[in-house]
């Protein structure tokens, strides 16, 4: 036979069932098909995990933010508190310190202490209601007239026989203006917030008086 005489057979198609085949293993790997391993909204289940992860973070992160802070304030205010009553009642054990009040002291309460004074001793207190310095020096003549005049007032201001420290500063102070003293007092009023200043002095001895005070300040 001729090579003309051979009879060509033609390309026959792929078979449906193939092509079927095909088309099963392709539907099976869709996504969101019954047969997806993901959950009912398509989305994997690792990528669930993952959102859920990320809230909890975000909402720990929230939470700290809030609790931290609020629970500073609150732990901040009590030291204070209990700072504030330790360092009054320190100042209560310790008394009357033996030494000059700081300038700003000096300065916050309007006590001019002369430059000749000797034996000073001062005492400070704070509270809700006010500050007070208590102050005690001996002095000359002259330097009397300069701390009277410093304050705001003069040695006519001064009353014989009066005492002008009540009885809860002679209490904190553990001062004593008992008889056989020649006491002169006066009381120098300021306007708030300015101190006011109790003033007392030991008169016995013109040359060398010796001045009590209680500077009071209401914030």
């Amino acid at each position: 036979m001729t090579a003309a005489e051979h009879h060509i057979v033609p390309r026959q198609p792929p078979s449906s069932g193939a092509a079927g085949s095909s088309g099963s293993s392709g539907s099976a790997g869709t996504p969101g098909s019954p047969d997806s391993p993901g959950g009912d909204d398509g989305t994997p289940p690792h990528d669930g995990r993952r959102v859920m992860r990320r809230r909890l973070i975000t909402l720990t992160i929230i939470v700290l933010l809030i609790g931290i802070p609020a629970g500073y304030l609150v732990i901040s205010a009590g030291q204070s508190r209990r700072s504030g009553k330790d360092k009054e009642a320190e100042a209560a054990a310790q008394g009357l310190r033996e030494d000059w009040p700081s300038g700003m002291q000096r300065r916050i309460f309007e006590l001019p202490v002369p430059g000749n004074a000797v034996g000073v001793q001062y005492y400070e207190t704070n509270n809700w209601k006010a500050s007070r310095m208590y102050l005690k020096f001996r002095t000359t003549s002259a330097g009397l007239d300069r701390f009277l005049s410093g304050v705001g007032t003069g040695r006519a201001a001064l009353e014989t026989g009066k005492v002008t420290i009540g009885a809860r500063d002679l209490k904190v102070t553990g001062w004593f203006f008992g008889p056989g003293v020649d006491w002169a007092g006066t009381v120098h009023k300021n306007k708030d917030p300015r101190p006011t200043q109790n003033i007392t002095v030991n008169m016995t001895d013109p040359a060398a008086p010796v001045v009590y005070v209680v500077s009071a300040a209401t914030p």
